[in-house]
């Protein structure tokens, strides 16, 4: 392939990967929020990684078919899949490829309205009593929101409903990290793994030496193992643990903030004091 029709041919491909982020469209799992909108830095992200690899290898006269090969792939995925699964429980790792979707569509995140609905609540419990929050419970799906105002409801002392409720967050963030640990395994196993699948390719390369012709290719594929872990690695599996990492952060902060209303609740401060510090959670 010429080397301006190769330039032009990369351009185009990188400028379809990224213009596709603008009309993807793919089902929600039923577990998400209907509401939540699709991340589209990760869309872009994968898609540019992605071109700029097949990119490079068309600038340098390579044929895409050359980077596809199964057996490859296979090895490297199944040894990847199989170490996780042995360092990791079932539930543990179930959940954390089940995690994995947060990276296109992060759970809710919506600090501003819920300060308005905990602003709401003060004033409501101020004025009426705690009692008349458990009209409110009927509405509420998230777990420690729930929880939060059955305690209220239920009179218990701002000491004790914080304790019970962080109890909560721990347990609930220590699940979640773990589960994101499996991304991070994974990204750790697979270029190990790649050099694995390479030295198995080189075997069946010097198990050939008697046809010169098939040397230079059946090495080439044998590289193709490597080229699959340590890109697996550095463009999916590590990048993912990070963006989970990310996400439970953020997470554990609106969960540290709902906490804090609750308190403020018990304690009987003014609606007003309450809504104004917890807008310091949110930057």
């Amino acid at each position: 392939m010429p080397r301006n029709e190769a330039i032009r041919s990369c351009s185009q491909l990188i400028s379809v990967s990224l213009s596709c982020c603008q009309n993807i469209q793919i089902p929600l799992d039923a577990a998400m929020n209907k509401k939540n909108k699709m991340d589209l830095n990760s869309v872009a992200g994968i898609s540019l990684a992605f071109a700029a690899i097949v990119g490079g290898q068309i600038l340098e006269g390579g044929h895409i078919g050359s980077l596809l090969q199964l057996a490859a792939f296979l090895v490297v995925m199944g040894g990847t899949v199989g170490a996780v699964l042995l360092q990791s429980p079932v539930k543990v790792f179930v959940s954390g490829i089940k995690m994995g979707v947060w990276v296109f569509y992060p759970p809710d995140h919506s600090p501003q309205k819920i300060i308005k609905q905990i602003a709401g609540w003060a004033y409501i419990s101020r004025k009426e009593g705690l009692l008349v929050l458990e009209t409110q419970m009927f509405s509420i799906k998230d777990p420690l929101i729930k929880k939060g105002l059955q305690l209220l409801v239920d009179g218990s002392p701002p000491e004790k409903l914080r304790e019970a409720l962080e109890i909560d967050i721990a347990a609930l963030e220590a699940h979640r990290r773990q589960s994101a640990r499996v991304w991070e395994a994974a990204g750790g196993y697979a270029p190990t793994i790649g050099i694995l699948g390479a030295v198995l390719g080189l075997i069946h390369v010097m198990e050939n030496l008697s046809d010169p012709d098939l040397l230079g290719s059946g090495i080439a594929v044998a590289f193709v193992a490597t080229i699959y872990g340590v890109g697996l690695a550095n463009l999916v599996f590590l990048p993912i643990a990070n963006k989970l990492k990310s996400i439970i952060n953020e997470q554990s902060v609106l969960q540290e903030m709902i906490v804090d209303g609750f308190v403020a609740i018990a304690n009987g401060e003014n609606p007003r004091l309450i809504e104004n510090r917890l807008q310091g959670y949110h930057i």
